[in-house]
């Protein structure tokens, strides 16, 4: 069994020559800046501080790297969609995601981190498409949900699932300050992982 606990930050990654190259499958955490990854990848980890959360977005500018008990990797995808960014770190970003998309063979899972209190955005769009487009099995992870009232959960979530094309199994309702929806995602981790 994968040990979730042992979970270490092994690199921030500004190009293909920092990513792994032994063959250990990567989930990949994609989002919109601010929409609370780092918060979602501790909270699966159990971990208070592992990936750093930071009140400025658009902070996550490579690929942040954390290593799972010597098995697995999770990947940290820079944030998009954020304006305070220069046009040509933006083209950086897009370059680097081409190029790891293009080039890494060992993603097992894609996850889209949305916020469930909002419809998700053009980008969120763009990058399900991209999920789909590789052929790379995917959930969305639409975060926040401790900030609504159950039936804004379920009109919510229904709008996700609606605006993404998705189907009611990718969708994860989850809050990484309370841990709802840490069960599900754990067990569709496991699903694509083989130890």
């Amino acid at each position: 069994m994968i040990n979730l606990q042992k979970a270490e930050f092994l690199r921030s990654a500004a190009g293909l020559s920092g990513l792994p190259k032994d063959g250990l499958p990567q989930i990949v955490f994609a989002g919109r800046s601010n929409v609370g990854k780092s918060s979602v990848i501790n909270c699966i980890l159990g971990r208070k501080n592992l990936a750093r959360t930071s009140s400025m977005p658009g902070k996550t500018a490579n690929i942040n790297l954390y290593a799972i008990d010597k098995k697995l990797y999770f990947s940290d995808l820079p944030g998009y969609g954020f304006a305070q960014v220069s046009q040509q770190e933006r083209q950086r970003w897009g370059e680097l995601m081409d190029q790891y998309f293009a080039d890494c063979k060992d993603i097992a899972l894609g996850v889209l981190v949305v916020d469930l209190r909002h419809k998700p955005t053009a980008d969120d769009i763009a990058m399900a498409n991209v999920f789909r487009q590789i052929g790379l099995p995917f959930v969305v992870c639409a975060n926040k949900a401790d900030k609504l009232g159950k039936t804004q959960v379920t009109d919510c979530a229904a709008l996700v699932r609606e605006t993404l094309g998705i189907s009611p199994e990718q969708l994860i309702v989850f809050s990484a300050v309370k841990g709802t929806g840490k069960q599900e995602f754990l067990s569709e981790l496991f699903s694509h992982v083989r130890e």
